[in-house]
């Protein structure tokens, strides 16, 4: 059995359909990589496995369906997301912005804040310092920390990159395997930069407008024409 199971799954805003038939399998352990342009569905695909939009299919964590839950009892059931609009709160510090993560996971606060900070020593540095003033690659810094303060077995991660200089992406890449690694966590990304998600994941999904195209390990998908399909039309 696979640590995440998605089945078939469709994903609507009202009447909009953004997903169709789409199914993704995750190992414990593995990090894996949907792909694809702006707007194919990969922000869409993480909102659905945390409860944020009405679908049909299914939707399986260890076995157990997550279609149907509210999005506070999926995350105590061990999600964590970082969603690529951060959605942080501005005004508020670096520590308080982490501790609004650890709602559902309050006897863990101690221990996730001490690994937090071991992972991001910068966000410790500046604990009090207002998000709105620091930098997009900090608040990125912020975003994942809060998602770990929950105690997730599984981190949902929108977009890790975007915006972000190179030197910037490497620390982020350092950070999320060492989630896997010291963590245990099995970690599920969506990217639009593919040669990114190639250096990090172990299998990529390519999304192309709500349709998975292609699937496969890296060194399947490398010289995929269907890759760059998805990105750069027919």
């Amino acid at each position: 059995m696979n640590f995440l199971e998605v089945n078939n799954l469709c994903a609507f805003y009202g009447k909009a359909q953004a997903l169709h038939n789409v199914s993704v399998d995750v190992k414990a352990g593995e990090i894996i990589a949907i792909v694809g342009a702006n707007g194919a569905g990969k922000s869409t695909l993480l909102d659905s496995i945390m409860g944020l939009t009405t679908v049909t299919g299914d939707i399986r964590m260890e076995g157990k369906s997550l279609v149907g839950l509210g999005s506070a009892a999926i995350v105590s059931g061990g999600v964590g997301y970082a969603p690529e609009r951060f959605n942080l709160f501005p005004y508020m510090s670096v520590q308080d912005n982490l501790l609004v993560g650890a709602f559902t996971a309050r006897s863990d606060i101690e221990r996730n804040l001490a690994t937090v900070h071991q992972l991001f020593p910068r966000l410790e540095e500046r604990k009090n310092q207002e998000t709105s003033t620091q930098s997009g690659g900090e608040r990125q810094m912020v975003s994942l920390g809060r998602a770990l303060m929950t105690s997730p077995r599984l981190l949902l991660v929108d977009e890790p990159t975007i915006g972000l200089a190179p030197k910037v992406c490497s620390e982020i890449a350092v950070a999320l395997r060492k989630m896997r690694d010291d963590l245990g966590a099995t970690i599920v990304i969506t990217e639009q930069n593919a040669n990114f998600a190639m250096t990090l994941a172990e299998r990529l999904y390519v999304l192309e407008s709500g349709v998975v195209k292609a699937q496969g390990t890296v060194d399947e998908l490398r010289n995929d024409t269907r890759l760059t399909e998805a990105y750069f039309g027919h």
